[in-house]
């Protein structure tokens, strides 16, 4: 199990993408397009600066939504590795099984 404190940080940093996650994309839409004057887009790109580092997507960590494990990460299934064997081992997902051969 992974340290309650990183799932927490985590969890702070998810909410924060969500908060600032339609300014970003507006600041964004101003730099890359190319209707916009230099200034605005130096603007934006200052503006985009100011915005807390854990606000960018790219900070985030994919976590094992039962015990927080970070590596070995299933997106599929939204758990780690160990917990996909263990839940397949015991019929919890459908469709699933050790394959035998």
């Amino acid at each position: 199990m992974a340290k309650r404190s990183k799932i927490v940080k985590n969890e702070q940093r998810r909410a924060l993408v969500a908060r600032y996650g339609e300014r970003r994309a507006e600041l964004k839409a101003i730099i890359s397009s190319p209707l916009s004057s230099p200034e605005q887009r130096l603007a934006a790109g200052r503006a985009l600066a100011r915005q807390p580092r854990d606000a960018s997507p790219v900070r985030l960590r994919n976590r094992d939504s039962v015990d927080g494990r970070p590596l070995g990460y299933l997106r599929t299934f939204g758990v780690s590795r160990v917990r996909v064997r263990q839940l397949a081992h015991d019929g919890h997902l459908p469709g699933v099984r050790k394959a035998s051969w």
